[in-house]
């Protein structure tokens, strides 16, 4: 049986965060808990959102949200949302604030611990509609979690774990390109990255769910062509704005699932939370496309050749040389062992990824040797 799900109300437009106020009153949320990051908070882009609640009461800011989210941040901005007497949450930023935040809008409203919500520990149905609303407003252009119905979070037993749900679902996204404007380039080419992975991997996700399959190829497109403008020229808006809608786009047809890409680097991550997870799942895509390119779902809809007409190329054996040589041209790490991975740490990696719930919905069955290959195909 196939869900096919679209809730999030978006607002998208240079300019839309000033909309805030008038989606807070919408929702409900009077007292509501900003999160964010201390980069954030230092660029100013923090002090636009405050502006656009228009409030003359201060506001309470958790601003140390880590680049991986974990179980203790929850924790802290859970104090803070409690001590406020808050009822939703403000996300501002990129992927891990607006993760934090969802982990934060759940365990503020339900007993338990952080990890008795992971869907692999059946936490699927132990979230409820009590969950807290969350607006989220990203500030970069990779995750997509501001239309994302679940959150990457890092446990105390350093497992990297999703809390999916239909209550995560965050009411209103502010797709704002203008508070991408200042993104550095090597930011702006690792969330890219990431933002063709999800695009590419929803779109393989063998689940029946052709609005998800068009959303993520017309997201492909956006992002393929402007990734580099975005890079090369952070003041491009027009490159900006087709960088953010493809991010977002990719987010919608999550419900499809995701694959090898995402158990691989959700494992490694977990391993070594100072990996940035575009860059990894950049490094990843190429071995795993060739994995999957035998799957019978992808020949028989001739998936690689769609994506390969939506990449621009000839023919869908290009798809995982044209992969290897942007990650190159945008200057990002080309193997894992740029970033210090050794074939010591495989068997950590690969044990990690036959437990994430990304494995379930590759679209060919992956073993433990599978993935081995795929890691040394990467390195």
């Amino acid at each position: 049986m196939s869900l096919i799900n679209y809730i999030t109300q978006i607002q998208f437009d240079f300019g839309a965060v000033r909309l805030l106020a008038g989606e807070c009153e919408r929702i409900g949320i009077r007292r509501p808990l900003i999160v964010t990051d201390a980069g954030i908070r230092a660029a100013g882009l923090v002090d636009k959102v405050l502006d656009a609640l228009g409030s003359s009461a201060p506001m309470p800011v958790f601003d140390a949200t880590p680049p991986n989210p974990n179980e203790a941040a929850v924790r802290a901005a859970v104090a803070m949302f409690s001590e406020h007497d808050c009822d939703g949450v403000i996300a501002a930023g990129g992927g891990s604030s607006i993760d934090l935040a969802k982990g934060v809008a759940v365990c503020a409203t339900h007993e338990g611990p952080l990890q008795s919500f992971a869907v692999i520990e059946g936490g699927l149905t132990r979230i409820t509609a009590k969950t807290a609303p969350v607006i989220a407003i990203p500030t970069t252009a990779g995750t997509g979690s501001e239309v994302g119905r679940g959150a990457i979070l890092i446990l105390d037993d350093g497992r990297k774990v999703g809390v999916i749900s239909p209550y995560v679902v965050p009411k209103v996204a502010i797709c704002d390109p203008e508070l991408t404007l200042g993104l550095p380039p090597m930011l702006t080419a690792a969330t890219g990255m990431d933002a063709i992975a999800h695009c590419l991997e929803t779109f393989m996700a063998p689940a029946f769910n052709p609005p998800a399959d068009g959303i993520a190829l017309d997201g492909l497109w956006r992002a393929w062509r402007h990734i580099e403008r975005a890079t090369r020229d952070g003041s491009d808006r027009i490159a900006r704005s087709n960088m953010m809608s493809a991010s977002m786009q990719g987010a919608l047809a999550f419900q499809k699932g995701l694959g090898c890409v995402h158990s691989l680097s959700h494992s490694l991550g977990g391993i070594d939370p100072t990996l940035h997870h575009g860059t990894l799942n950049a490094i990843f895509l190429p071995a795993v496309i060739a994995f999957n390119s035998s799957a019978p779902s992808m020949r028989e809809e001739g998936k690689l050749g769609r994506i390969a007409q939506a990449m621009g190329l000839d023919s869908g054996d290009d798809v995982a040389e044209a992969l290897r040589a942007m990650t190159a041209a945008l200057g990002l790490p080309r193997g894992l062992a740029e970033l210090g991975v050794t074939r010591e740490m495989f068997p950590r990696i690969v044990a990690g990824a036959l437990k994430d719930h990304s494995h379930k919905t590759n679209p060919r069955e992956a073993s433990g040797a599978d993935y081995e290959a795929m890691l040394e195909a990467s390195m």
